[in-house]
């Protein structure tokens, strides 16, 4: 047996709820859409709100809602400070605030400090200034290479694929200067050395906190900084898209000085209380360089990607997990555990996968190694009981409380992710995890709205997922996520401690507090004896392979 002791006391989580709480990803295109247009909004969210604060957690995340021409989803901000149309305006913001905070849930909003939309003020001051002016300093413009500059400055690749550098036509209609973007041609870099971008950012983070939100999670906040010189980069064969896959800093990715930006943060949000919070989307290996993001006087949580990306093999999975407990347990953090979001291919069909899965490539019609239905369901159902009895918080991405898998069939002209026209159609994206969501069987678009508009399309095998039916039946996945985080609150297991048993090759089993998880991955039959508290699948007196049952010590 091993130990893995808690990183914070009981008396601590009383104020710093950030340290267990189950958080709630909602994607407010695909959420629930209130005018009928086919696209989400955030009156949509809040009409829906109390089935969010039903399943027992305790705050939501809305990816950005800001006013953006949305060539990258809201990602590609014109600005941080209001609500775009296509959601609605700030008083539906207020509105969607007060009623989580009525329902007893935080709110966690979405910042993206990284970059800008081209429809960006700045950006268009900088566009229509000379070349070296004050207003292209806020943004990374270069010179070009080789002869009257026709060459990128440098070798960089956007994340979604392509060159991460657009060259300036100037109002003569000569070729200018060439501007950094690691995204879209559409998302310019912002340059993180100039005044004017950290103080705006210090206004704007005020701004929320001043409406009430309860924190940020920060998009690419490994990214902002990069290297001197702006140098090559030869990234590994393979990797991922999000600059996961390097074991060091990148010119672009994990740069040292970044953590002078959170730091700064940190400032503000504590000077409005200890409940506010900043959470890292940091896309950084090995764990203990993670850990890194989440120092005490930095953020507060960090996604734990590496287990999300860690294949459904016991010796894999508790190799990360005591990883995982050590590296942030070492900075005093709790591990922030996840197995879906908006970027990733959801987990009932990712761990049902019979080929590679490349981090931002997504899968459809034409992918190796399909997924297998009903298995990734089964596997889904296991995974995320076991997660939820793990120390530290966890995060749950919209609609896999109903075990929805990946929309796979896509049509070729519904397809909407900025990687799919920027490869060439190559690579299918992040669309396939991003399809409104199923409420009501019957119902126009599955009672996303009462239209039948969609903005991307609804599978038609997805009335048996809607939740109105999930709702009526007690083996749904529905009821398994209500029954775990009930129970994960009842047990106190966020701010328990792990020790490992020993049950045999292929099972993963651990007693946290005074409940014992056995999750079987691939192992025998695990014969048990006990209480029954939650299990993912049917038990008697054995777990069966894919499944993990919660135990009464």
């Amino acid at each position: 047996m091993s130990t893995v002791a808690p990183t914070q006391s009981p008396s601590q989580t009383s104020t710093q709820w950030w340290r267990n709480a189950v958080i709630y990803q909602i994607y407010p295109r695909s959420f629930a859409d209130g005018n009928g247009d086919g696209i989400g909004d955030l009156p949509g969210i809040t009409h829906r709100l109390e089935h969010v604060a039903a399943l027992g957690v305790d705050a939501v995340w809305l990816s950005p809602f800001y006013v953006s021409p949305q060539h990258d989803a809201g990602y590609d901000v014109a600005d941080f400070r209001d609500v775009d149309p296509v959601f609605g305006n700030l008083d539906d913001a207020d509105a969607l605030i007060a009623r989580a905070h009525e329902l007893g849930l935080k709110v966690i909003v979405d910042m993206v400090p990284n970059h800008v939309s081209s429809e960006h003020v700045w950006f268009k001051e900088a566009k229509a200034a000379p070349e070296d002016s004050p207003a292209r300093h806020r943004f990374i413009y270069r010179d070009g290479r080789g002869e009257n500059g026709s060459e990128p400055p440098n070798n960089w690749t956007s994340v979604f694929g392509g060159p991460a550098w657009t060259r300036e036509t100037r109002p003569d209609g000569t070729l200018g200067q060439w501007y950094l973007h690691l995204f879209d041609s559409t998302q310019p870099d912002l340059n993180w050395s100039h005044p004017d971008v950290q103080n705006d950012f210090d206004d704007i983070l005020r701004f929320w906190l001043d409406r009430g939100v309860n924190g940020f999670r920060v998009d690419v906040a490994h990214g902002l900084i990069k290297e001197e010189g702006l140098p090559d980069h030869f990234p590994k064969e393979g990797g991922g898209s999000m600059g996961g896959e390097e074991f060091h800093a990148t010119p672009y990715f994990g740069q040292e000085g970044v953590h002078e930006v959170w730091r700064r943060w940190r400032t503000i949000l504590d000077s409005y209380g200890p409940d506010r919070i900043l959470v890292a989307e940091a896309w950084v290996y090995p764990l203990t360089r993670m850990a890194n993001w989440v120092r005490p006087d930095e953020m507060h949580q960090a996604f734990n990607f590496p287990y999300l990306e860690t294949p459904w093999n016991a010796d894999r999975q508790r190799t990360m997990i005591t990883e995982s407990l050590a590296a942030f347990g070492g900075v005093g953090a709790p591990s922030t555990w996840v197995l879906s979001n908006h970027d990733v291919v959801r987990h009932a069909s990712r761990l049902a996968l019979t080929a590679e899965n490349p981090q931002g490539h997504g899968i459809g019609p034409n992918s190796p190694g399909l997924p297998i239905a009903d298995l990734g369901l089964k596997r889904a159902r296991a995974a995320t009981l076991m997660m939820l009895a793990l120390p530290g918080s966890a995060y749950i991405y919209q609609g896999e409380e109903l075990g929805l898998p990946e929309h796979v069939y896509i049509p070729d002209d519904a397809r909407q992710d900025p990687t799919w026209f920027r490869t060439n159609k190559e690579r299918y994206g992040r669309d396939g995890c991003r399809v409104p969501l199923p409420w009501e069987a019957a119902a126009p678009a599955y009672g996303f709205n009462d239209t039948g508009a969609s903005w991307l399309p609804q599978p038609d095998g997805w009335a048996g997922l809607a939740r109105d039916v999930q709702s009526a039946d007690p083996t749904s996945t529905l009821a398994l996520y209500k029954a775990a985080i009930r129970t994960r609150r009842e047990h106190s297991l966020g701010d328990g401690s792990l020790e490992w048993l020993d049950l045999g090759e292929g099972v993963l089993a651990f007693d946290n507090g005074d409940v014992r998880v056995i999750a079987n991955v691939s192992g025998a039959p695990v014969r048990i004896d006990g209480q029954v508290l939650v299990a993912s699948g049917p038990v008697s007196d054995v777990v069966e392979p894919d499944t993990t049952v919660w135990l009464a010590r």
